[in-house]
């Protein structure tokens, strides 16, 4: 039992998740300063104030916070986002990557019978 554990770890989907998971932490972080201190304070600039979190109605004595909602939904819809122009960008370089590594197609090799056709039809030019 013990050696199929290993088996099942050491597979290559389990690591390349593993590896998934721990670039995916690292790439939160980014996207959360970018979203923290680069795209909310221009959109206060241009709106006067974007924070939402702070939004609340109150129902009664319960207290329903639906700011910190709408602030994980703008930063769900910004991370996407993020993500897709970044999947674009490198989807167009593997692109360009890979037009660069192709070999050029050559011209086909003539056979024997290419030749044949090509001497029979000079042939028939100069009887007419």
């Amino acid at each position: 039992m013990l050696k199929e554990f290993k088996t099942f770890l050491m597979r290559g989907n389990v690591m390349e998740l593993a590896v998934g998971v721990i670039i995916g932490g690292a790439f939160k972080a980014i996207v959360d300063s970018l979203v923290a201190d680069i795209i909310m304070p221009i959109i206060n600039a241009l709106s006067g104030s974007a924070d939402v979190s702070d939004l609340a109605i109150k129902i009664g004595p319960a207290q329903l916070q639906y700011g910190n909602f709408l602030q994980a939904i703008i930063n769900f819809v910004i991370i996407g986002f993020v993500l897709f122009i970044m999947v674009k960008a490198m989807n167009t370089m593997a692109a360009r990557f890979a037009k660069k590594n192709e070999e050029p197609e050559s011209a086909p090799i003539p056979t024997s019978e290419d030749y044949l056709r090509e001497i029979r039809d000079l042939l028939q030019e100069k009887k007419i």
